[in-house]
């Protein structure tokens, strides 16, 4: 499906005219239009600022996916969302000062520990 095509959908989703959504970003109706039409291709501003307003992700309303849901905006990184990692950074993030403390040194040893070779001697 074209940027157009699912612009005009999204814009119809939410009962807004051509106007409405044109005067909600203080641009012309015809310009929405020739979107709509894929007469005329938006700034890559213009397509954040619409993925923000219709809650959608950028590739999506670029036609790259079909899902529209934009991922959990919560700062981890979709491989770190075991069930066991993410008690973990809970228990981090919740932690007393001192305790979360010990805990970043476990983690440093348990990193330096991960990239020694086998056969090289500990210090």
């Amino acid at each position: 499906m074209t940027f157009g095509k699912r612009l005009r959908f999204l814009r119809k989703k939410m009962n807004m005219t051509q106007k409405d959504l044109a005067d909600k970003f203080r641009l012309g109706e015809s310009t929405i239009g020739m979107y709509e039409r894929d007469e005329r291709e938006p700034s890559f501003e213009f397509v954040r600022q619409l993925a923000d307003f219709f809650n959608v992700t950028t590739d999506y309303l670029l036609g790259r996916t079909d899902d529209p849901t934009p991922p959990e905006q919560d700062g981890i990184p979709e491989e770190l969302k075991d069930p066991g990692l993410g008690l973990f950074f809970k228990e981090l993030a919740e932690a007393p000062e001192e305790r979360r403390e010990q805990l970043l040194k476990i983690w440093e040893i348990l990193k330096s520990e991960g990239n020694r070779k086998p056969g090289d001697k500990q210090k």
